[in-house]
This record gives structure tokens, sequence and C-alpha cells, in this order.
């Protein structure tokens, strides 16, 4: 079980260069299949859930190389339609794999996804869009087996919830097709952007990413060879800055796009901290002593993310006054809580609502990471916090941040 074991109290001063965004290059990687030629993406974080793609590109018959953030796909010689079980347990971005794969080889067979245990995250979206687009799906208790035996139709799709997954593995089957797709109530995120262009890059037409309809004239072919940048990583930005704004001190991310974070920052001025924005820079300064504001909800993008509420609310724990956070996204989003408690923080939950009371300093303590975002803020709070915190089964962290440890060393951190 790895751990970090951190002597907090002390502020954090430095510049940071934000990493590729994890939520962006997992489906672009599920895109990379589709080109049956060599694809090179730039920018690519060194992450435990980009490892696992690797895994299931070369479980699919794909040629994977990775060196220096940058890696190379050579999707030329697929001779495979199904991700084992073991494989699909290992990320939650696994399923963003079922759209490519129907796509290359008329079929397609996975088990249900894994990654963190933040609560249902069902793919019933995914399935009911596949159906409408032509796909024969077969459901048991293990498997879920996909197979096209005409051509993917296109039309209307409507989802009732905008799925960042369901828009993505839409977007991935429809892309090379003889029909036009819309997607209606489509998630509007800056990683669902990012999986525009680069399709686009490679040869697709699709328009309207970034609003709520998505419009996929599907081609027949793409570009064999092709290089793509991904775009920066909000969440790691947003994590940073929240570190920083509770511990106090001064940061300065670079390779960050400051519109990406609009909530975030917001938040962060209200608190007392002083923000700048540049064009891809974004500077924090903060005394340490924060104040706690009305509240905080999370919603679909443009909204506050949910990736963001745990860090964030790690900070709020030495506020002055009480603010209410309403997870709206995922029941199991506030694991975290009971785990800063044990540091001493005030935080009242009932069902999807906290209350969370600053509290005058949060003491060292063993507290376990149950999730990738819950590791970040527990990481947080044992910066802020006076003694020694432990944090178990802190691999988690590797899922979604490339270099943690070593990042929060160089701003002055005191890491044991």
């Amino acid at each position: 079980m790895k751990k970090i074991e951190i002597a907090g109290g002390k502020p954090l001063s430095g510049n940071l260069k934000i990493q590729g965004a994890k939520n962006s290059v997992l489906p672009i990687l599920a895109g990379a299949m589709l080109n049956a030629g060599k694809t090179v993406i730039h920018n690519c974080p060194d992450l435990s859930d980009v490892h696992s793609a690797f895994k299931i590109l070369r479980n699919l018959g794909c040629d994977v190389y990775f060196s220096d953030n940058t890696v190379t796909v050579n999707s030329e010689n697929i001779n495979c339609s199904v991700i084992p079980s073991n494989l699909m347990r290992e990320t939650r971005s696994s399923v963003m794999f079922l759209g490519s794969i129907i796509s290359r080889c008329d079929e397609a067979c996975i088990s249900a996804p894994g990654g963190c245990n933040i609560g249902e995250r069902p793919i019933d979206l995914h399935i009911k869009a596949f159906r409408e687009l032509g796909i024969d799906i077969t459901e048991t208790d293990e498997y879920i087996y996909c197979k096209l035996t005409g051509e993917v139709l296109g039309g209307d799709i409507t989802l009732s919830f905008p799925s960042v997954g369901a828009t993505e593995n839409i977007m991935l089957l429809t892309a090379k097709s003889n029909n036009v797709t819309t997607i209606s109530n489509a998630a509007m995120e800056p990683e669902i952007i990012d999986l525009q262009n680069f399709l686009n890059a490679m040869g697709a037409n699709i328009s309207g990413a970034g609003t709520d309809t998505i419009t996929i004239h599907g081609v027949e072919r793409f570009k064999k060879d092709i290089e793509y940048t991904v775009i920066p990583d909000r969440i790691a930005a947003a994590t940073y800055l929240c570190a920083v704004a509770g511990t106090g001190g001064k940061i300065t991310l670079e390779n960050v796009i400051p519109e990406h974070i609009d909530t975030v920052i917001s938040i962060l001025r209200k608190m007392g901290c002083q923000v700048l924005q540049y064009d891809d820079r974004v500077t924090l300064i903060s005394g340490g002593k924060l104040k706690a504001i009305a509240g905080i909800e999370t919603l679909p993008y443009p909204g506050f993310p949910t990736d963001a509420q745990a860090p964030i609310m790690a900070a709020f724990c030495k506020t002055k006054g009480t603010a209410i956070f309403i997870e709206n996204l995922f029941e199991g989003r506030f694991k975290h809580i009971a785990e800063l408690k044990k540091m001493g923080a005030d935080i009242v939950q009932f069902k999807n609502t906290a209350a969370v009371s600053g509290v005058k300093r949060l003491r060292g303590a063993e507290v376990i990471a149950t999730d990738l975002r819950c590791g970040a803020a527990l990481v947080i709070a044992g910066l802020m916090a006076k003694g020694k915190t432990t944090v178990l089964s802190a691999e988690y962290i590797d899922r979604g941040y490339e270099s943690m440890v070593e990042d929060l060393r160089s701003l002055g951190a005191r890491i044991l």
C-alpha cells in the first residue's frame, strides 16, 4: 500500500507546469485506433490510468510507444474486439473504447468498467444511444456484447443527462460512417472540444463541441498519420490552486487555460485570494486566512466541476465561517469527509449536502484515500495541518496526477 507522509503548516511558493489533461487523453487514445495508421499524441500525462489505456490498445493489436510525455499509437493491425475483465477493471475510462472498437471491428465485447469508487456511474446512456444508432447489444451479468450488422444509422440522439462519457462514445462510434448524427443535450466540457479537434485533425467532420448540440457528418476514411497536442489538465490546475490557497503562499501555473477553471478561480477570489489571469498562466496569492462563502454546488460544465469539489473543500476547512456544499453528480463524492474529520475538520453531512465550518487548525492524522480526488483533498489538508499526516492508499493519486509529490516539494512542501 503506497503512502504519503506530510509535515504540514508551511506556506507554498513557486511555479508549476500543468500536465496534459487526463480526461482528454483517454478518449483521444480510444480515438487513435480509428485511423488505421500512426498517431502521435503530445502532452500526454504519465498516469496509471493512461498506462491502463496503453494495455487495452496493445490487447486490441495496436503498437504503443511512450516517452517524454509523447505517445505513438500504430493501429494498423487491430486483431481483437474484446477487452478482458482484468483490463476493464483498471479504469472507468475503458468504456471509452467501445465506440471505437465497434467502428473498427463491427463488434465488441466488454465487461463492466472499473475506476474510482465514487458511486453509480451507469453506462445506460451509452447503451441506449448505441441501440438507436443500429447496434445490436446483448447484456449478461458479466459482459456486454455489441454487434453492427448493417451500418451506423445516424439520426438525432437526445441524452437525458449531458454525460461526458456518452457524448464521447457517440462521437467515436459515428465519426466514421455514411450518415449524419446529432447529439442533443451533449456534454460541453473542454475535453469534448479537445476530442472533436483531435478527430477533425484526423479527417472527421464534427462541429458544435462546447455547445449542447454536436453534429457529426460521418466520413468514409481518416488520414493515416497525424500529430496532436492534448490540452492542459484543468483539475490538476484547480488542485494546486486550492493547495496554495489553503496553506498560504504564491504560485504561478504555466501551461494552463484560465477560462477552463473560471468557476474555481471565482470562488478562490471570493475566499480572499488574489488571482491574476494571463493567456496561458494563472498566479494565485494567498495569506492563508480565508473566508467562507455561501456555498458550492457541483454541476456539469460550465458549472463547478465535481472533480474539484474535494480539493476545494479541504481548503474550506480552515475558513472563517460556514459554507454549504451540494454534490449533484456522484453520490459517492463525499467519502473524503470522514477522513477530513479525523484531522479535526468540522463537517456535517446529510445525503448530498455538507456544511463545512472552518476551524482554527487541522491536526495531522493517518487517513485513507478512497479515490483519486479524495486523495488530493487529504494531501491538501495534510499540507495545512499541524503535525504529521499519513495518507494511505495514495496510489489512487497516481491515476490523475503525474508527479504530485515532486511538484509539491518544488513548492517547498515538507513531504517525508
